[in-house]
């Protein structure tokens, strides 16, 4: 793993920061193909920490090394990058920007202090990034804009600025601006000239530049003054004096930090345009760990903690936000310190809880730390420490999972696990051979210890193993993970669980005798059954006189009635909703037993199935439908298409509507996939099971 990529010429050892106000956490944010991954080979060549920067078509990177990354050209999975500039440690976390792996998305939010957003010069601002955003604020991230890909030829700076402005509301005001080769800053007035690359050459800008900038600058003075703490700033701006520069950055720099000021920078990752001036904002502007709140901890069974801080000498809390698997080292977890030290050699505490729904049972284990590394993409670089507000990764620590917390043996804690999205597109698979069976569960319990949008489902009614993802690309690298892993598999239609219930009333005679010599057989029981209404689960009523039927036996009957109903009658599909009445039988003093009256009661019940109509229920789920007011109708007219049964819209905020709805779980299996097509990735959707409803004839039967 240390040296499958460094041919992208890493350079120099990883440095242990020794306090977390050197520290800064910065995620990059925005949509596939807006130069993220590229930006990042940019700032770790311009930061020394490379000696030259890979390229995603090449698939030469730090950053996308992962096959699946660079068969797709773009980012599949959370990486890590630290580089040092001016004396403090950046851990650039680059996200990807499709939708599919919004779990990776979440996690870098969750070990990141401040998000930088990055746009592409030509292409807009997009309803996820805004979305995200907006995620964001919620919780008063700092945040900060590059407009990158300068160099693309329909590049248009003030047009994305103007883009941003509009999605991302106030407060977001450029502090450079491009001019030639170079960029002004409307602070200092400074011409920052990179027409021999990076770094940039500091000189003063033309008079007809500065005019044309005037405005930009008033505008982006006034939003720091109004930022201020000082209350007598704007009356003095006012009055005409002039705010000093140190005063003004001073103000700007706490603005951002406190995360209600959003700076602008326009960056070309290829000439190394801006390069400067962003380092120095994220080391300068961007908070360090001391300055953000820390998730909420207890005890594994509970008990609130009192809440921590970001400080080495405290008890140790970390959390793991990644867990990879490489075919060298084994399980690699990444993970966020939030209070201590973590140090080698030391045992601790890995504890899991809450996300048992997503195939992650509740877990608690003492492991060993042996070593810990920084990581630079898939490179390991050992530290002999991290601190509070750190980045590091740890290697076989086998109970670790995604989500999980590392603590103290002496005081073990707990993180309350980040927020997941619920995947929606199932994936059946098989393996090729029953020689391949063994390897396929090994190799989906590690991917789905490392990825919480993935979900396990053992469908034993179906007998399938189905892998619940986030739609196809996430689908696509899922099964790649998997073949990559030695297993050899295949993928099949998707069965969905239906029920089965009478149409009518029926009766049934079920008899079971058997003599050939020694011990025989004998049991005799008639039935009624007829149909509940739906969700009446199953009714079993003992109406037999006289003995017909021997009380001992009586449970008997029931038992074989139950077996057959799981069994099922017409497709082999469990049997539900029914009254089943014993009205009479016969016994033998000697032949009868429970085993027989089981068999009779069954016989009985498939001789009534044989006499009535037995119905297919199909699952239905109530389906909320998040998306843009301007594709309501389209949405609507495909849940129709799909025998859904609309029952109402809500007003949601930001142009949007929630659509609740009926819809059969058989017309969702690739809903996940369609719903993006048909709303160009802007919608979203949650499912619950709501009942089972009959299946209409000629509907599509998937079981």
């Amino acid at each position: 793993m240390a040296e499958k990529h460094s041919k992208n010429g890493e350079t120099g050892a990883a440095v242990a920061v020794d306090d977390p106000a050197n520290v800064r956490n910065v995620v990059l944010v925005g949509p596939s193909g807006s130069g993220k991954t590229t930006l990042t080979e940019a700032l770790l060549a311009a930061s020394g920490t490379v000696s030259r920067a890979g390229s995603v078509v090449d698939g030469t990177t730090v950053c996308d090394h992962d096959p699946a990354a660079v068969r797709q050209q773009r980012s599949v999975g959370l990486s890590v990058a630290p580089l040092l500039h001016d004396g403090i440690k950046i851990n650039l976390i680059d996200t990807p920007g499709y939708a599919d792996f919004v779990g990776e998305l979440r996690a870098g939010l969750r070990a990141a202090d401040a998000a930088l957003f990055v746009v592409c010069a030509a292409e807009g601002v997009d309803a996820a990034t805004t979305a995200v955003w907006e995620e964001c604020a919620a919780v008063g991230m700092p945040r900060a804009v590059v407009i990158a890909r300068l160099d693309h030829q329909r590049a248009d700076a003030d047009a994305e600025i103007a883009a941003c402005q509009a999605a991302f509301g106030s407060g977001v005001l450029p502090l450079y601006l491009p001019a030639g080769e170079g960029l002004i800053g409307l602070i200092t007035q400074r011409y920052f000239d990179y027409s021999g690359g990076f770094p940039a050459k500091i000189g003063e800008p033309g008079p007809a530049d500065l005019d044309r900038l005037t405005d930009a600058r008033n505008e982006l003075i006034e939003g720091i003054i109004a930022e201020s703490e000082d209350e007598g700033l704007m009356d003095r701006y006012l009055g005409g004096e002039e705010i000093p520069e140190a005063t003004l950055i001073a103000d700007l720099e706490a603005a951002v930090a406190k995360g209600t000021f959003h700076p602008v920078v326009p960056v070309c990752a290829q000439s190394g345009l801006g390069l400067g001036e962003l380092l120095d904002g994220m080391a300068r502007a961007f908070p360090s760990p001391l300055e953000h709140p820390l998730p909420e901890v207890t005890s594994p069974d509970g008990i609130p903690h009192p809440r921590l801080s970001a400080d080495p000498a405290g008890p140790l809390a970390a959390e793991v936000v990644r867990t990879a698997v490489d075919s060298y080292v084994g399980r690699v977890s990444l993970v966020r310190v939030f209070s201590g030290t973590l140090r080698p050699e030391r045992p601790v505490h890995v504890s899991g809880h809450g996300l048992a729904e997503r195939g992650h049972e509740d877990h608690d284990a003492d492991e060993r730390v042996a070593h810990l590394y920084s990581p630079l993409g898939a490179n390991l670089r050992e530290v002999p420490y991290c601190v509070a507000g750190d980045l590091c990764a740890l290697t076989k620590v086998g109970s670790a999972e995604t989500g999980d917390t590392v603590s103290s043996p002496d005081q073990p804690l707990l993180m309350k696990p980040w927020p997941m999205p619920e995947p929606l597109l199932p994936v059946a698979v098989v393996a090729k051979k029953r020689s391949d069976e063994d390897t396929l569960a090994r190799n989906l319990s590690r991917l789905v210890a490392g990825d919480p949008t993935l979900r396990l489902d053992r469908n034993a009614e179906t007998a399938q193993l189905v892998l619940w993802c986030m739609g196809e690309a996430h689908a696509d690298v899922v099964l790649s993970r998997l073949r990559s892993g030695g297993a050899e598999i295949e993928t099949e239609p998707v069965r969905v669980s239906l029920r089965e219930t009478f149409a009518g009333k029926a009766t049934g005679h079920g008899r079971h005798v058997k003599q050939s010599g020694g011990h025989g057989q004998y049991a005799v029981c008639d039935l009624e059954v007829e149909p509940l209404p739906r969700g009446g689960g199953f009714q079993f009523v003992d109406r037999v006189v006289g003995g017909a039927v021997p009380h001992q036996f009586i449970p008997s009957v029931e038992k074989g009635v139950r077996a057959q109903l799981t069994r099922g009658l017409a497709e082999g599909h469990p049997v539900v909703d029914i009254k089943v009445t014993l009205v009479d039988g016969k016994a033998h003093s000697v032949d009868s037993s429970d085993a027989a009256f089981q068999t009779a009661g069954a016989l009985a019940l498939k001789d009534a199935a044989s006499k009535a109509r037995v119905a297919l229920l199909e699952p239905v789920d109530e389906v909320a439908v998040h998306l843009p007011d301007d594709h309501l109708g389209t949405v609507l007219g495909d849940l129709s298409s799909r025998r859904g049964r609309v029952l109402g819209t809500e007003t949601a905020e930001g142009g949007r509507t929630i659509i609740r709805a009926e819809v059969p779980a058989t017309e969702l299996l690739r809903y996940a996939i369609d719903l993006r097509a048909l709303t160009s990735g802007t919608a979203t959707f949650t499912r619950r099971h709501s009942r089972f409803d009959p299946m209409p004839e000629g509907a599509m039967k998937s079981g």
